[in-house]
């Protein structure tokens, strides 16, 4: 199963300019799920962080790869339109910049889910290249209306 941009606002409440997934190329069900973001030169962050030199910032990448997660939790409980919130991070580590023009792998894999609580282990690469990891613990907003 593939989505693009405008499939994925269908499942996500994220909208412009802080939907930062372009695209999902694959997902196995309760397990796993890999996504895209083609980081432009436009970005909103490019221009302050840093000027002459844009680097993405590395909560933007957690961002990212926990809307990738997220699309995966809302799907398998069919819950999309809802909420998914950060309960916590642990093993955060980022290992190489993400610069305009650089394609981000965003790779989640469920490790454990009861909700409306659940953990996935993630993963952040350019060109096979490690960019990020972190293990993020994540609640499923029960009103959908957030905190």
């Amino acid at each position: 199963m593939t989505m693009d941009q405008e499939e994925l606002k269908k499942v996500l409440p994220h909208r412009a300019p802080f939907l930062l997934v372009d695209r999902i190329d694959q997902i196995e069900p309760g397990k796993r799920i890999v996504g895209v973001k083609k980081v432009g030169a436009d970005e909103f962050w490019c221009p302050g962080h840093f000027p002459g030199r844009p680097i993405m910032p590395g909560v933007l990448i957690l961002e990212a790869l926990a809307q990738v997660g997220a699309v995966m939790v809302l799907k398998e409980l069919a819950a999309e339109g809802r909420i998914v919130l950060f309960a916590g991070m642990d093993k955060v580590a980022f290992r190489r910049q993400v610069v305009p023009g650089d394609e981000l792998r965003l790779e989640a894999e469920l490790d454990r889910m009861r909700p409306p609580f659940g953990r996935f282990n993630t993963r952040a690469s350019v060109n096979g290249e490690l960019a990020a990891e972190a293990v993020m613990k994540f609640m499923l907003d029960s009103a959908g209306a957030g905190s």
